[in-house]
């Protein structure tokens, strides 16, 4: 696809290399702070990487958009000032909630919108 965001090119090819047939690449954007991997939205699920996962292994967990159930915007300040001045995002899967950063106010947006539009359907 001609559109695709993504922050490193490595770990554009990572999700690359694990789609299923028929899967598109929507964005790949790195995740900064504890723990820190990145989030690849995908046209079927979202796929986080997380380096701080027990044991200093790696985990790659992929989360199909039916199985979303909320997806917010998270912010340590008030509604009052620039709500997506933190640039993180928290993905609820049932009673699991998987929590990124990532640099940029557009960034975090997007991610947003993404996962909405997928979930809503």
């Amino acid at each position: 696809m001609a559109d695709v965001r993504y922050d490193r090119r490595e770990q554009y090819q990572q999700i690359m290399a694990g789609l299923l047939p028929g899967e598109n690449v929507l964005a790949v954007y790195d995740a900064v702070g504890v723990g820190t991997g990145f989030i690849g939205l995908t046209d079927r699920r979202v796929i986080l990487q997380d380096k701080s996962f027990m044991g200093k292994k790696l985990a790659i967990t992929s989360i199909p958009y039916g199985k979303v159930t909320a997806v917010s915007l998270v912010s340590d300040k008030s509604f009052a000032g620039n709500f997506f001045s933190t640039g993180k995002i928290a993905i609820h899967v049932g009673a699991h909630t998987y929590e990124i950063e990532v640099r940029g106010v557009e960034k975090t947006q997007h991610i947003h919108n993404v996962i909405l539009h997928y979930a809503a359907r």
